[in-house]
């Protein structure tokens, strides 16, 4: 059994893979403060109420965007699964070309949405859209190479800075917007959430593909918990929510984890 983890700014999201297939996924609130205890009850318990026996986890994977949480997160495996994780970290194979300035300053979790969208969709040129705490926008082509891309504020976090940077606005439901126009306070919060993304997205799908994919234009592949939230926008050829748990699978495989 793998347990593959990926350690965001807001959420740790858990996945539980029996010969290579999903079979169970979870979600906990991520702190920087958590103690490697914490996570490990946590985890036990969670592996047990979604029906895994935590003693059949052999192998486990983790991403992580939050370096203060590494050495718990670390210690967590050993101490609650006798377990050495896998820690997404330069110099782990990816089977990319990293066209970064500095390779070692791309984030995991782009590195890993990278290596998922590549093994589910090979030989074309990609742009992975990734809707966390931040929003990121990556470009790889049809070879691999992980070209770069753009990192923005993602609606739950716009929508909290606005609540908690203004002496009126409230916080509000994020859901998708019908008008450009709201006839209130909090729908015109909720439109312009709505509406920016969509915008942001499509203008920066488009200026990457006339940059880098104009003679081959590329599947635009989305994740991430706000994903489906622009369903209706036709934004993405492909919604995949678990795209960085099956990098994770991808890495633990390159890098000799799994017989």
């Amino acid at each position: 059994m793998i347990l593959a983890l990926d350690v965001g700014n807001s959420q740790i999201y858990c996945g539980v893979f029996r010969d290579n297939e999903l079979v169970s996924q979870f979600r906990h609130a991520s702190t920087a403060r958590s103690s490697s205890d914490e996570i490990g009850v946590f985890l036990r318990g969670a592996l047990r109420e979604n029906g895994v026996n935590p003693e059949e986890v052999s192998v486990i994977a983790i991403s992580s965007v939050v370096p203060e949480l590494n050495y718990s997160l670390r210690a967590c495996c050993q101490k609650y699964f006798r377990i050495e994780p896998m820690l997404m970290r330069p110099g782990i194979k990816t089977g990319l070309k990293i066209a970064y300035k500095d390779p070692k300053e791309v984030g995991s979790d782009r590195i890993a949405d990278a290596m998922g969208a590549v093994k589910m969709f090979p030989g074309r040129n990609l742009i992975v859209v990734d809707f966390g705490t931040a929003t990121t926008v990556c470009a790889v082509t049809k070879d691999a190479t992980f070209l770069g891309g753009n990192i923005m504020p993602g609606v739950r976090l716009a929508m909290e800075t606005l609540e908690a940077k203004t002496a009126k606005l409230p916080s509000v439901e994020i859901k998708p917007s019908r008008s450009a126009i709201g006839k209130t306070t909090v729908e015109s919060i909720q439109s312009g959430l709505y509406w920016s993304n969509v915008g942001m997205v499509r203008e920066l799908v488009d200026r990457i593909t006339e940059e880098v994919f104009e003679d081959d234009p590329p599947l635009v592949v989305a994740t991430g918990g706000f994903a489906h939230l622009f369903d209706r926008e036709r934004l993405f050829d492909h919604v995949v929510p678990d795209l960085i748990l099956t990098g994770l699978l991808e890495a633990l495989q390159l890098n000799g984890y799994l017989e």
